[in-house]
């Protein structure tokens, strides 16, 4: 049985403004490479400020050590914002990027 749906229209500022919302929404944060901080203290970081399994830390520091980055977490900046502010406080280089 195929459910009754109302058809609808969307202008093409319907769809901006809908876009526009997404796209504000979509953050990531990424860490970064560096030659200072150990695998361990890397690993034990993301578990603890961005919620990782020990399996998800270690496969992300790998990734950052030999591709120099890693989305570590994605959200909306606001709520990215206080994890890349703990990782910055721990000597680690972060950014959000949309």
């Amino acid at each position: 049985m195929r459910p009754d749906f109302k058809k609808m229209s969307l202008t093409k500022t319907d769809l901006e403004v809908v876009d526009l919302t997404r796209k504000s929404a979509e953050c990531t944060l990424v860490l970064h490479n560096d030659d200072v901080n150990t695998f361990n203290f890397v690993i034990e970081t993301l578990q603890e400020l961005c919620g990782h399994t020990n399996e998800q830390a270690m496969q992300c520091t790998m990734l950052i050590h030999y591709k120099g980055k890693c989305d570590v977490k994605s959200g909306t900046a606001k709520q990215l914002k206080p994890i890349f502010e703990a990782l910055c406080e721990r000597g680690l280089t972060a950014s959000i990027e949309k």
